[in-house]
C-alpha cells in the first residue's frame, strides 16, 4: 500500500530552477561506461532545454547521483532527491536498481521515468508514477530468441550468474524456445571456470553460448577462452544484455569481441533529430553514442514536454503519462498499459540484433530486426 504522496517539487523548488533527479551507476561495480553515456545525454538534453528558454523562463537543473548499481543506495537517492524537491526522477541503467528506485518513487508519490533499464517487473503492482523508455526484457530477448532460431542455433547454453535480471531473461528464451523445438542449459560461471565452462559446452552440444554475466568480469575472460578453444571455433556467442555495445568492449577484447550479437535499441537508420543529437553526443563523448546516450536523451526530452504542459507538480507529472506525445531521437514516444507490465511503457522503441563486423570491429551489423 502507497504512502501519501510527498510534496510537489513545486512547493520546495524556491523558485530559482526546476529541478530533475538524475540515477546513474557512476562508480564500479556499476557498468561505469553504460552511466557515463547515459548522463551525457541527459546533460546535452538539460542543456538545450535551457538553452531555449527553460521550463517557463526557469532553467532546469539536474540533480545527479550515483547508483554505483546498488539497489539500496538507488533508493535512498531517491528518497533524499524527494525531500530536495525535484519534480522527477529519471535515468538509471541497470534493472535491479531501477527496481528499487521505482519502488521507492511509488511509495513516495515521486514521478520515475526510468531511461534504460529492462526487467518487466519493475514494481510489484501496478503504478501510475512510473513510466519506461526502454523495451521491456520479454519484447527484446523474444527478438534476440527468433534470431538464434534463424540462424539455425537451437540448442543454446546460458552462462549465468545469480540476478533477477538474468534469472528473467532466462525465462524469456527458454519459454520462448521450448515450443519452437529450442533448449536452453544454464551454466553456473560461479560454480565453473572459463575453461570448465568451455568443456561443458562441448559435453552438452551447444550451439550458442549467450553470456548472461557480468561485464568486464566474468564475460571478458569467458569469451577469450571459448575463442580460443578449436573445439568451439563453429560456436555462436551471443551477448543479449549488450556488454559488446561500448567502446570498452572492443578495447578489452580487440578481434575477439567482434562477431557476438547484441541487442541495440537504435533503428538501422536515425531521422534529422537522432543525427542532429548523435553528432552532438559524439562530440560531448568523444566517441560514437551507445543506444543509452540516446535514451538519456529523450528521458529530458519527455519530461521538459511534460513539465512545459503540465507544471511542476508531482501528481500532474504522474497523471501526464498516458497523454505524451514527444518527438524522441528513435522515433514518437508515447506511454500505454501493456499487457503484463506495471508501469506506463513506450511500446516500442526500433529493436535491433547487431554486432561489431569481424571484419572491422568498430562497425556494427544489423543482423536481425525486431
Amino acid at each position: 500500500m502507497n504512502t501519501p504522496p510527498s510534496p510537489s517539487g513545486a512547493e520546495h523548488a524556491g523558485g530559482s530552477s526546476v529541478r530533475l533527479g538524475a540515477l546513474v551507476p557512476l562508480t564500479r561495480p556499476g557498468w561505469v561506461e553504460a552511466g557515463r553515456h547515459l548522463l551525457a545525454g541527459l546533460e546535452l538534453g538539460v542543456r538545450e532545454v535551457n538553452g531555449a528558454g527553460g521550463i517557463g523562463g526557469r532553467p532546469l537543473e539536474l540533480v545527479v547521483r550515483d547508483t554505483a548499481a546498488d539497489p539500496e543506495r538507488a533508493a535512498a537517492a531517491v528518497e533524499e532527491l524527494a525531500g530536495l524537491g525535484v519534480a522527477a526522477v529519471a535515468g538509471e541503467y541497470h534493472s535491479v536498481v531501477a527496481r528499487a528506485a521505482a519502488a521507492r518513487a511509488d511509495a513516495l508519490g515521486v514521478p520515475f521515468l526510468c531511461s534504460s533499464a529492462v526487467l518487466d517487473a519493475l514494481t510489484e503492482e501496478p503504478t501510475e508514477w512510473v513510466a519506461r523508455l526502454a523495451p521491456a526484457q520479454s519484447h527484446g530477448w523474444r527478438i534476440y530468441a527468433d534470431f538464434l532460431l534463424g540462424a539455425g542455433r537451437g540448442r543454446i547454453a546460458v552462462a549465468t550468474q545469480p540476478s533477477v535480471y538474468w534469472a528473467s531473461g532466462t525465462r524469456v528464451l527458454r519459454d520462448h524456445l521450448a515450443p519452437r523445438g529450442g533448449t536452453v542449459v544454464e551454466l553456473d560461471t560461479n560454480a565453473l571456470t572459463p575453461e570448465a565452462l568451455s568443456d561443458a559446452l562441448v559435453e552438452q552440444g551447444a550451439t550458442a553460448l549467450l553470456l548472461l554475466v557480468g561485464h568486464p568480469e566474468p564475460a571478458v575472460s569467458i569469451v577469450r577462452a571459448v575463442r580460443g578453444d578449436r573445439r568451439l571455433a563453429g560456436l555462436l556467442i551471443g551477448a543479449p544484455a549488450g556488454q559488446p555495445e561500448f567502446a570498452e568492449w572492443a578495447a578489452e577484447l580487440g578481434e575477439d569481441g567482434a562477431g557476438i550479437p547484441f541487442l541495440r535499441y537504435l533503428p538501422e537508420c536515425l531521422g534529422p533529430l537522432g543525427e542532429r543529437v548523435g553528432k552532438e553526443l559524439h562530440e560531448r563523448l568523444g566517441e560514437a553514442p551507445s543506444f543509452v546516450a540516446y535514451e538519456g536523451w529523450d528521458t529530458v526530452a519527455v519530461l521538459a514536454e511534460v513539465l512545459r504542459s503540465h507544471g511542476t507538480d508531482r501528481a500532474a507529472i504522474a497523471g501526464s503519462w498516458p497523454r505524451v506525445e514527444v518527438e524522441g531521437t528513435r522515433g514518437p514516444i508515447r506511454f500505454s498499459r501493456t499487457p503484463d507490465i506495471s508501469v506506463w511503457q513506450w511500446a516500442w522503441t526500433p529493436v535491433r540484433v547487431v554486432d561489431r563486423d569481424p571484419a572491422e570491429p568498430d562497425r556494427l551489423r544489423v543482423l536481425h530486426a525486431g
